[in-house]
């Protein structure tokens, strides 16, 4: 089944009828296809025929055609279609359970020098494109004007988003790009990309470093006097900080305190700390730890102590990170399966890596201190759809040829993540896609001393003292069996 009747189209099906019938041919894409129908909602189109192909019925039809005429995938060859007809239209067809393809959009197909037939740019759809909003649009001009000539450091820069701040960082001409890391081979992996991409035109320096070493942090900003930081060094994976809670602690808080501090004591212009949805109501001492990590920016903002401007910038899961879910799924995928998914009603946010970044950026770029940046991530997405979506585009079905598992919540999951706490509210800013969570004061003459205490005890390996201290200081931090209890009994009074 091809959708759309137009230009694109006409040249796909050409140019599969010419790759069958010539003797000279051993395209082997276009032995993959065999035109049966056409959609398209143009009624003066319904009837009439594109080298012998009917067009079948308009888009509510689909499943219906389908089924009658037993199609095995679908193509959808409207590359100039608009993001929200684009979405409504992948909606009817994951109804089918068929596999999809579709033609690029026209910016693509026209930068694509690559592929000289419409037919070697069809493609799977991207998971972008599932994520039931618009990509997002950043000022890049305002950006530019941010970094330029600027010396940037980046904690846990060889991670997957340190990696890409690093990569957008370099593009906006700045005196110096500095990585720190703590493992060197993700350091030496985005080192060697940016020297192929730049050479000598940008100033990179690559330094192996642990956010936790005061005095080490302390000697790199005393030799290179970073003007902005972006601190996105972090333990984020929420099971394995359950099982070792006071790494997420020593890592996470002591590591944000040492580097926010020293970004305080050094003058630096901007610090800027990636933070998580998961900091918002946490059910787990990773999301506590980072809620902690945005007290501590927030604590050090109210202190207007020197220029430094602190912010924080909060946002979803992202597609395609290390440990995150879709390189399971691939992997799964790939193996035959089963694909394994913890609960059937989890729902999650999600943006590209890009995104993400670009996020970071702005934000930075617009800020006066003491805020914290939250994305409008449109609307959650449920794992279980993302997986059922995911085999499709292997062509394979859901629960037919690869099995989806239901395993059950980890150690400190939640059902759903949550982006702004209940007291913060949200403010808009130039950016209609970005807001800002309301400031809640630090409680000055407690927070200090309940820090020392959470540091201690972390640094000691206590770790019936550290949670406690922990609780103290995020007092939202609550046990996943209330909070998850919680959802679902709302869920069903709400039905």
């Amino acid at each position: 089944m091809i959708i759309g009747a137009g230009e694109a189209a006409k040249t796909l099906i050409t140019e599969i009828i010419n790759a069958k019938n010539s003797p000279y041919s051993d395209d082997k894409v276009a032995a993959l296809f065999d035109p049966i129908c056409i959609i398209d909602n143009d009624s003066e189109k319904l009837g009439t025929e594109i080298e012998g192909i009917k067009v079948a019925g308009g888009t509510d039809d689909i499943q219906k055609i389908a089924k009658e005429m037993n199609i095995e995938q679908i193509i959808l060859a409207i590359p100039s279609l608009d993001e929200e007809d684009r979405r409504h239209i992948i909606d009817i067809c994951n109804e089918t359970k068929l596999p999809l393809k579709v033609v690029p959009f026209i910016g693509t197909l026209i930068l694509n020098d690559s592929s000289t037939t419409l037919l070697e740019q069809v493609r799977e759809i991207n998971l972008e494109e599932l994520l039931g909003r618009n990509p997002i649009k950043f000022n890049n001009d305002e950006i530019h004007s941010f970094i330029k000539g600027k010396r940037c450091m980046v904690t846990g820069g060889g991670g997957s988003i340190g990696s890409e701040l690093v990569r957008q960082i370099a593009k906006y001409e700045p005196e110096q790009v500095i990585i720190i890391d703590i493992y060197e081979n993700n350091a030496y992996e985005i080192q060697q990309e940016l020297v192929m991409e730049y050479g000598d035109k940008l100033n990179l320096v690559t330094l192996i470093a642990s956010v936790r070493d005061y005095f080490r942090m302390n000697q790199i900003f005393e030799d290179y006097k970073p003007q902005i930081v972006f601190h996105a060094a972090a333990h984020k994976h929420v099971p394995l900080m359950e099982a070792s809670p006071m790494e997420a602690i020593k890592n996470n808080v002591v590591g944000t305190l040492n580097v926010a501090s020293l970004a305080q004591f050094h003058k630096v212009e901007k610090f800027v700390m990636i933070s998580t949805d998961k900091a918002v109501n946490p059910t787990n001492v990773m999301g506590a730890s980072k809620r902690c990590c945005e007290m501590i920016v927030q604590y050090l903002a109210q202190q207007h102590d020197g220029p430094t401007e602190f912010v924080t910038t909060r946002f979803g899961n992202v597609l395609g990170s290390n440990g995150s879910v879709i390189p399971l799924f691939r992997k799964q995928i790939e193996k035959g399966g089963p694909v394994t998914v913890t609960d059937p009603n989890i729902i999650r946010y999600f943006m590209t890596i890009p995104e993400a970044v670009s996020l970071v950026l702005e934000a930075a770029a617009i800020a006066n201190g003491g805020e914290i940046f939250v994305l409008d991530m449109g609307k959650p997405v449920k794992i279980v759809t993302l997986a059922e979506n995911l085999i499709r585009q292997y062509g394979k079905r859901p629960y037919r040829d690869i099995d989806i598992v239901f395993t059950g919540l980890r150690p400190g999951e939640k059902i759903k993540e949550e982006l702004l706490t209940a007291e913060e509210g949200s403010l808009k800013t130039s950016n209609e896609l970005i807001f800002i969570g309301r400031q809640i004061e630090i409680d000055n003459s407690t927070f200090g001393e309940q820090l020392n205490s959470l540091k201690e005890a972390a640094l000691e390996n206590n770790v019936e003292v550290a949670i406690k201290a922990l609780h103290d200081i995020v007092p939202t931090f609550v046990c996943p069996e209330i909070y998850n209890k919680r959802e679902m009994d709302n869920k069903k009074n709400n039905k």
